[in-house]
C-alpha cells in the first residue's frame, strides 16, 4: 500500500514528538479526558480466591486486560469503597505507570464488573474531543512511548506520576479524521498481528516436533524397526529390546551435589561465575547481563567440570536442566540447584542431557510434582529417576542425529524469530507515523469489518 504523506508539517513544539501535519494541534491529556486521570487505589485489600476482579500490571499485555492473569478478587465491600475514587467503564484506557512494565496499555472492551489497583493509571476520553481508540492507538507510538521514558523516576522501581501523565502532549486531528485514523490502523494492525500469530504458531510447532523428535531418540533410538521390549516403568514404556534401564544414580560418576548457599555480591569478570536458577535461558544458555561471580576460595568445591549437568530443585523451575561446558569459563553453581556428574562409561553427558529435554522426562516430573504439597525435587528424588541406556556408540549416534537436527530447527526459529521482531517494529513504525501526521490515510478506503459476536 502506497501511503502519500501530508502536504506540509509543523513542529509540535515537543522534543519527543517531533513534527506533525500542519493543520493539526497539540494538547496535553488532562485537556482530552471528561475526568481527571486517576488511578487505582493505594490501599492493600485482602484479596480472595473468589468476589470481583481486581486488576493490576500483571494483567496488561497486548493492548488487552488478561482476566486469567489478575491478582486475584476482592470483596464487593472493598470493590464499593474503591469505585468512590474511580470505577472501571467500557472505553477507558489504562496504562501502568509503575514497575517493570511501565507503558503497556490496555483498553476496557467488557462491562464486567472489576476494579484496578494503584500501579494502573486510567484515562477516560471526552468524545468529544478526542477518539479513545486514536488516543489508545497513539499511546502506542515510537515517540509516546519515548516520551514515558523520558519522564520515568526512580526509587525502587520505574514509575511515572500521574502529574507527568495528564502534562503528555497529544497531536490532535480534527475529530473525523481520529476516527479515520483509528479505523485504518485497527485494519492494518488487525492484518498484522493475524501474521505474527500464524509465525508463533510455527513457533510453537517447531517446538514441539523438536521436543517429539528428542523424546523418540532417545527413548526408541533411531531404527523404527527395532524389536521393543517392555521397560517395567509404566511412564517410559517400551524401549529397544537391547537397552539398559538405570536409575539416574547408577550413571552417575559420584553422588548428586547440592551447590554453595552463598549471595550472589561479586561481578569480578576474574573470578569464577555463579550460576544460579535464574541466570538459565531456555534454549541452554546462560544470560550475560544477569553475571555474578564466587571469591575462588568460596566456588573450589562447587567448581563445574565440562559436561556437569545441573537440576533445578525447587520452585516453578522444577525439573528445569542445564549443561555446563568449559566455553563458559570456570563457574560455580547455586544451591538451588544439583550437579549431576556422568560416569563417561555408562552415559554420555550429552544423551543425558537430552534426555532430560524428553517429553516423557517432563511427564514424570510434572505428574511427581501433582503428588507432593510442595513444588521440590531432591538429589534423592533425581537419583531415583529412570534413565533408557543405549549402548554408547549408539549413544553418539543419537546425539549426533539430534545435533544436526538442532542445527536446522534453530535456523528455522532464528528466522521466524527475526520475521517477527521485523513485524512488530513495522507495526509500531505505521502507529507512529499515522497518529503523528507522517503519512495521510484520509483517503483509504477501509474495508467493513465484521461484527463481533
Amino acid at each position: 500500500m502506497n501511503l502519500s504523506r501530508y502536504p506540509a508539517h509543523k513542529s509540535s513544539r515537543v522534543t519527543w514528538l517531533g513534527d506533525i501535519a500542519e493543520d493539526w494541534d497539540v494538547r496535553p491529556i488532562k485537556y482530552l479526558v471528561i475526568t481527571p486521570v486517576t488511578d487505582g487505589p493505594h490501599a492493600t485489600p485482602d484479596i480472595l480466591s473468589e468476589g470481583i476482579p481486581f486488576v493490576s500490571a500483571e494483567a496488561i499485555n497486548h493492548g488487552k486486560i488478561n482476566f486469567d492473569k489478575i491478582r486475584g478478587h476482592i470483596a464487593e465491600e472493598d470493590h464499593n469503597l474503591f469505585s468512590k475514587k474511580y470505577k472501571p467503564q467500557r472505553g477507558d484506557i489504562y496504562l501502568v505507570k509503575s514497575g517493570a512494565t511501565t507503558g503497556r496499555l490496555a483498553i476496557v472492551e467488557t462491562d464486567v464488573e472489576f476494579n484496578i489497583w494503584s500501579p494502573l493509571a486510567a484515562i477516560r476520553c471526552d468524545p468529544e474531543i478526542i477518539d479513545r481508540y486514536f488516543l489508545f492507538f497513539y499511546m502506542h507510538s515510537k515517540e509516546f512511548q519515548t516520551g514515558i521514558e523520558l519522564s520515568w523516576s526512580f526509587g525502587t522501581q520505574q514509575n511515572i506520576g500521574m502529574g507527568v501523565i495528564e502534562n503528555l502532549d497529544v497531536p490532535i486531528p480534527s475529530l473525523a479524521e481520529q476516527q479515520q485514523i483509528a479505523a485504518f490502523l485497527d485494519w492494518k494492525t488487525g492484518q498484522i498481528d493475524a501474521l505474527m500469530a500464524r509465525k508463533k504458531e510455527l513457533l510453537e510447532k517447531l517446538k514441539e516436533k523438536r521436543l517429539a523428535v528428542i523424546t523418540q531418540a532417545v527413548t526408541r533410538g533411531l531404527n523404527p524397526a527395532a524389536p521393543l521390549r517392555d521397560s517395567g516403568i509404566p511412564w517410559l514404556g517400551h524401549v529397544p529390546e537391547h537397552w539398559e534401564v538405570r536409575r539416574l544414580k547408577f550413571t552417575a560418576s559420584e553422588r548428586l551435589q547440592y551447590g554453595a548457599n552463598e549471595a550472589a555480591e561479586l561481578d569480578d569478570l576474574d573470578c569464577p561465575r555463579y550460576i544460579r536458577i535464574t541466570d538459565i535461558k531456555e534454549d541452554g544458555t546462560l544470560h550475560e547481563d544477569t553475571f555474578r561471580s564466587l571469591p575462588p576460595e568460596v566456588a573450589e568445591p562447587f567448581l563445574l567440570e565440562d559436561g556437569d549437568l545441573l537440576l533445578a530443585r525447587s520452585g516453578a523451575t522444577v525439573g528445569k536442566s542445564f549443561q555446563y561446558l568449559q566455553t563458559w569459563g570456570q563457574a560455580a553453581y547455586a544451591g538451588y540447584l544439583i550437579r549431576f556428574r556422568v560416569e563417561p562409561k555408562v552415559l554420555t553427558a550429552r544423551f543425558g542431557y537430552y534426555f532430560l529435554r524428553s517429553q516423557l522426562y517432563w511427564a514424570f516430573i510434572n505428574s511427581s510434582l501433582i503428588q507432593a504439597t510442595i513444588q521440590n525435587f531432591s538429589a534423592e528424588k533425581y537419583a531415583s529417576i529412570n534413565v533408557p541406556l543405549p549402548p554408547l556408540d549408539e549413544q553418539v549416534a543419537i546425539v549426533a542425529e539430534l545435533e544436526k537436527q538442532k542445527t536446522q530447527t534453530d535456523k528455522l526459529e532464528e528466522a521466524i524469530t527475526q520475521a517477527i521482531a521485523r513485524l512488530t517494529e513495522y507495526r509500531t513504525a505505521l502507529i507512529t507515523a499515522a497518529t503523528t501526521g507522517k503519512i495521510d490515510v484520509r483517503g483509504v478506503k477501509i474495508p467493513q469489518q465484521p461484527e463481533q459476536p
